[in-house]
């Protein structure tokens, strides 16, 4: 959504700026990333002559770098979690030894940089008001990382259920956010930790069955190709008002199996037009309010966020 900018592995490109890096006299070269792990991973076995590569997208925590050839593949988190450090010992204009650490962050413990503070405080100042308005409690404890589904993604699902008068929800497989303990009031800045980003318009549209398997599956392979380079991060996308089954190992156009209609346990039928809304949709002009709206409206009238263990993914194989 950004002109002039997109995603790419490109070995080629990548190999350039590695031979021109060590041409210039380069003892250690390394690879700033956001292809995400598993990638990198298949990455770092093709494109010879880097000693690190600083791994990104899919925020995977490491305890210790995974050695591919000779190069090491480092991932550190997300949210300020962790400080990774990384020590190479560098003789002959190669790299002959390391060390790392993966660092928790703990930050009621240690004393913050008092100039950046006051950085922080300042640019925070118009906003602050209106970030701490609490909204609602929760009862549970809101999160966002599985690979099928989390409990944020759950509370995401049913407001545009009941918000937009949906029979289906779809919410995208994003791993960002931090998490809400359980009875502590729901925030702005929560929401906006969850959801803030240049393409909210929560959606409303039709859809057959035919068209969820379709992207249900599209989705899938996206995460569980046997190729990494297939691979494109994140997790499954989440479903509100439906259940299905999935097998991570069958073949394209295979995993996905037995959906169905929660409320009435009707089988979704692949003929049928269903309203479905959603969100995080790439597609240029969608129309809708930001999905932080619609949230808020649900949460507003909700008072006490309770939610019901999901049940609606079963995964086989």
């Amino acid at each position: 959504m950004i002109p002039g900018w997109s995603f790419g592995i490109r070995e080629e490109d990548i190999a350039a700026h590695v031979e021109e890096a060590r041409e210039a006299g380069a003892d250690v070269v390394v690879l700033l990333s956001h292809n995400g792990f598993d990638v990198d991973r298949k990455l770092a076995s093709r494109v010879l002559g880097i000693d690190v590569i600083l791994t990104g997208h899919t925020h995977d925590a490491l305890p210790e770098p995974v050695m591919v050839g000779k190069t090491l593949v480092v991932a550190s988190g997300s949210n300020g979690k962790f400080v990774s450090r990384i020590d190479l010992d560098v003789r002959d204009g190669k790299v002959t030894d390391w060390g790392y650490r993966l660092i928790p962050v703990f930050s009621d413990v240690i004393t913050p940089d008092a100039d950046m503070a006051a950085l922080i405080d300042k640019v925070r100042a118009p906003y602050e008001a209106e970030l701490a308005r609490e909204l609602a409690t929760t009862d549970e404890l809101l999160f966002r990382r599985g690979n099928f589904n989390g409990t944020f993604d759950d509370l995401i699902c049913e407001a545009l259920l009941q918000e937009r008068n949906a029979e289906i929800a779809l919410s995208p497989g994003f791993r960002w956010g931090t998490s809400v303990l359980p009875g502590t009031a729901i925030t702005v800045e929560d929401l906006h930790n969850a959801w803030a980003m240049t393409y909210p318009a929560a959606y409303r549209s039709t859809m057959s069955g035919a068209t969820f398997k379709d992207v249900l599956e599209d989705v899938a392979d996206n995460l569980f190709n046997v190729d990494p380079y297939y691979q494109q991060g994140g997790d499954m996308v989440r479903v509100g008002g439906m259940g299905y089954a999935i097998d991570p190992k069958a073949e394209m156009g295979s995993r996905i199996s037995d959906m169905t209609v929660l409320a009435t346990g009707e089988p979704i039928y692949p003929a049928r037009d269903y309203t479905v809304a959603g969100w995080a949709s790439v597609n240029e002009g969608t129309e809708g309010p930001a999905i932080w709206d619609v949230v808020e409206s649900y949460l507003t009238r909700t008072g006490t966020v309770s939610l019901p263990d999901n049940q609606s993914v079963k995964v086989a194989g």
